[in-house]
């Protein structure tokens, strides 16, 4: 990915890393969404992170079913958002040469070395799984891999279809080829964020090597829904809730691609319960979804859950929109279906499907980011004031309260009615087939 798949992973790196504890409650486990029949044998799994985005959806999806579980993290997001209950909680860091926490000593931030070290306690412990969904280069993916392999019986690592070397060409599966690294030994993203996709390809790697046979390795494309603090789907349903003329790039029949959390952990937990390896596309839904429908699912969710209801949709050629100052990536996942993003958003994903991967409605997922979204907003606030008093503790510059409510990507709507009205006003406009004022 050239242009808005770094938007994404730099909105990714920037945004603010914590999520809201939430539960699927009972509601995967009587449903059967992921998959139609359930393991009788209760599974100790261990999830590596598990308190951010996907992590907690992993959680919730395991409990419903009646797993054990063992968080193995840092626990420095748990003073902010803190930690599910009813699961063991284990404390280290990815990373062997670094400890759980940190401290501040001279305006400096160290090492807290009273803190748990490395990956020390999950020494001698046996899971029938592991869920890495927080590993993103290969050294520390490998420590923990070849850590677990004499006690664990499969690693499943949550990896990302940024690793293929191209996205222009559609309908791509699993074998297509993938991106390399001219220095394999680099741990840094790049100015660009274009180590990521690589570093993720090398990671899948070193799982395989050491658990040859047991590991099963999970590509997403944008995994969106309740708790996704990046805002990046998250904007579209949030703007639509908001009414008015909504600016839309592209055309009604672009497609997109987007896996629920909730779809991908339930089919995560699946693979566990029925060791299911090997390499899997897991973006969706499994047939295309357009630009028009997804409006039309943020509108259907707005109406359901008392949004505003009045929101109509004016589609913009991508060329025009660039050539006006609003580059690929400022309206945030949607993308052009030609040219070097072609097949980007319609990777084959019908062997994860075969495999049991299943998908909500767009609009139950939209529905469930615009109930999640008010406790969202109070949660930043929550944050903010607390990083701010931490700021002041350790004699940081004071700054001011950020404006909580704020979509963190997207365009402001002064700025979106700045760009529809300069578009309406082009007497050379062309606007694509089907795509006026809905």
């Amino acid at each position: 990915m050239r242009h808005s798949r770094r938007d994404f992973i730099k909105a990714s790196a920037t945004a603010s890393a914590f999520a809201i504890a939430g539960g699927l409650g009972s509601r995967a486990f009587a449903a059967g969404h992921a998959s139609g029949t359930y393991r009788k044998a209760k599974l100790r799994i261990l999830v590596l992170g598990g308190t951010g985005f996907l992590g907690p959806a992993v959680v919730d999806a395991a409990k419903a079913r009646g797993h054990d579980v063992t968080l193995f993290n840092r626990g420095r997001r748990e003073k902010y958002v803190g930690s599910p209950d009813g699961v063991e909680k284990l404390y280290g860091n990815r990373d062997p040469l670094k400890h759980a926490q940190s401290k501040v000593v001279d305006a400096k931030e160290v090492d807290d070395e009273t803190s748990p070290k490395g990956l020390k306690e999950l020494e001698g412990k046996k899971w029938d799984a592991v869920i890495d969904n927080s590993g993103y280069v290969p050294r520390i993916v490998k420590a923990s891999a070849e850590l677990l392999a004499p006690n664990v019986g499969q690693y499943l690592f949550i990896s990302s279809i940024s690793v293929y070397k191209n996205n222009d060409k559609p309908n791509k599966d699993e074998s297509d080829e993938i991106g390399v690294m001219k220095d394999p030994t680099v741990e840094e993203m790049g100015s660009q964020f274009e180590n990521y996709g690589p570093l993720k390809a090398l990671c899948e790697q070193a799982a395989e090597k050491a658990m040859p046979g047991r590991v099963t390795n999970i590509r997403p494309g944008y995994i969106v829904g309740p708790r996704d603090t990046s805002d990046r789907f998250t904007y579209w349903p949030v703007r639509v809730s908001r009414g008015g003329e909504v600016l839309v790039p592209g055309t009604p029949q672009d497609v997109v691609q987007i896996i629920d959390v909730r779809d991908l952990a339930e089919f995560m937990i699946h693979c566990v319960e029925n060791k299911v390896h090997g390499i899997f596309n897991a973006t969706g839904p499994a047939k295309p979804l357009t630009h028009g429908e997804t409006m039309a699912a943020c509108l259907g969710a707005s109406k359901a859950t008392g949004g505003k209801t009045d929101a109509t949709f004016t589609y913009v050629p991508w060329e025009w929109l660039k050539d006006n100052g609003l580059p690929t990536g400022s309206l945030p996942i949607l993308l052009p279906g030609t040219g070097e993003e072609a097949g980007f958003h319609s990777r084959d994903v019908s062997k994860a499907v075969k495999a049991g991967l299943k998908f909500r409605t767009p609009q139950d997922t939209c529905e469930a980011i615009l109930k999640w979204w008010p406790e969202a907003v109070a949660l930043r606030a929550k944050v903010d004031q607390q990083q701010r008093d931490e700021a002041k503790r350790d004699g940081k510059p004071e700054r001011p309260a950020a404006a909580t409510n704020n979509l963190k990507t997207g365009i402001p709507q002064d700025k979106e009615k700045e760009i529809l009205a300069k578009w309406t006003a082009d007497p050379a406009r062309t606007e694509p087939k089907d795509a006026g004022k809905k």
